[in-house]
C-alpha cells in the first residue's frame, strides 16, 4: 500500500486586516501518495492558491498541520502562472539559477539540464534570451528549471493561463507527460475542467469561501494511449466533466 508523501490535517487559514477577518479555508484534510497528480479545482477566489502556499512552506495555517516525508520536505518545487524568468539571463543561465543559489551547481546537474533541454526540444535554444522564445517554449523552460532541482513534490499554480488556448492544450500536455516519466508527485491549481481531467489521477473539489473539500474524484480513464491529449477523447471523460461542472456551477448558485 503507497505511503503518502503528504498529509493536511484539518488546514484552516484566515487573511486579516483593518477592515477584519477573510477566512479562506476550513477543516481542509487530504492525502497525496507518491507519484500521485492531483488536481484541485474550485470556485475563483475560494482559497485554492492560499492552500498551495501553505503547503509549500510559504504561509502558516492557523491551525492544522501539514506533514510531509523528510525528502520532499527539502526537495518541493512551485510553477507559478507566470514563468518568471529572467530577461538578463540566458536560456541556460535561467535554468541553472536554483543550483547556483543554492550552491548545488555540479556537472551532474549541468549534464541533467541538458538532457531536459534536448528530450523538450530546447537545447538549441539554451543561449538565447527569454524575450526570443514563444509563451510556451518559456514554461518547458520554466519547467525545466524547477526538475533541474529534482523536487519530490511538484506544486502548479495554474501555470498554463497565461498561455493561447492551442499551446495551452500542447503545453500542458508536454508537461503532464514529463511529470509521469519523471515519476514526480504534483498538485495542480486549475480552473480549466478539462485540463483538470486530462492530467491528473484524482481531483479535489472546493467549496466557496471559506473553502472545504466538497468532493474527492477519482479519474479512471480507458485509454490506448496514457497520454493527456487522449485522455480527453475517453468514453469516461464527459460524464466526468458534466459531474465537476455541476458540482463547481452550484456553488454559484444564490450569488448576486
Amino acid at each position: 500500500m503507497n505511503q503518502p508523501i503528504l498529509e493536511c490535517k484539518n488546514i484552516c487559514f484566515s487573511y486579516h486586516n483593518l477592515n477584519g477577518e477573510t477566512r479562506a479555508l476550513t477543516n481542509i484534510s487530504f492525502q497525496v501518495n507518491k507519484g500521485e497528480f492531483l488536481a484541485i479545482v474550485g470556485p475563483s477566489g475560494c482559497g485554492k492558491s492560499t492552500l498551495l502556499s501553505i503547503i509549500a512552506g510559504l504561509l502558516e495555517p492557523e491551525s492544522g498541520e501539514i506533514i510531509l516525508s523528510e525528502h520532499e520536505k527539502k526537495h518541493i518545487g512551485y510553477m507559478l502562472q507566470q514563468d518568471h524568468l529572467l530577461e538578463w539571463r540566458t536560456i541556460w543561465k535561467n535554468i541553472l539559477l536554483g543550483p547556483e543559489i543554492t550552491k548545488t551547481l555540479t556537472k551532474e546537474k549541468e549534464e541533467l539540464a541538458l538532457k531536459l533541454l534536448s528530450d523538450y526540444g530546447l537545447l538549441k535554444f539554451k543561449d538565447k534570451k527569454p524575450s526570443e522564445l514563444s509563451g510556451g517554449m518559456k514554461q518547458r523552460a520554466a519547467l525545466i528549471r524547477t526538475m533541474v532541482m529534482e523536487p519530490g513534490l511538484l506544486l502548479l499554480d495554474e501555470p498554463f493561463s497565461a498561455l493561447d488556448y492551442q499551446s495551452r492544450l500542447m503545453v500542458s500536455a508536454d508537461i503532464g507527460n514529463i511529470i509521469r516519466a519523471c515519476g514526480i508527485t504534483a498538485i495542480l491549481i486549475t480552473h480549466d475542467l478539462s485540463e483538470a481531467i486530462s492530467l491528473s489521477d484524482r481531483i479535489l473539489v472546493l467549496k466557496r469561501r471559506p473553502a472545504t473539500i466538497k468532493k474527492d474524484i477519482p479519474v479512471h480513464l480507458t485509454l490506448l494511449e496514457n497520454t493527456p491529449l487522449a485522455a480527453r477523447n475517453a468514453p469516461e471523460f464527459q460524464d466526468l466533466f458534466s459531474l465537476l461542472w455541476k458540482e463547481i456551477s452550484d456553488e454559484y448558485q444564490g450569488e448576486n
